[in-house]
């Protein structure tokens, strides 16, 4: 399950990186591309976030299966 995850994660960033180096031909699209990149910044703090449960769930001898994604708002509010 945790190479899934990091699979993702690798996927997400490099869709990520080629969003950064696209040149929207216009405002419209830059403003599309913002928000997706936002979203895409979101589902990897979200997969981050699943991939740290698990592994201190597996480091504190817990089932690193009972790790569940947290809602975007809770991700990105609380503090390290």
């Amino acid at each position: 399950m945790d190479q899934d995850i990091q699979k993702y994660i690798n996927a997400l960033v490099e869709k990520e990186q080629q969003l950064r180096d696209s040149i929207p031909d216009d405002s419209d699209k830059a403003s599309a591309r913002a928000a997706e990149l936002r979203r895409l910044e979101e589902q990897l703090d979200q997969c981050w976030d699943l991939l740290r449960q698990r592994r201190a769930k597996r480091k504190a001898g817990e089932d690193p299966g009972e790790a569940e994604t947290r809602p975007v708002d809770e991700v990105e509010h609380y503090r390290q």
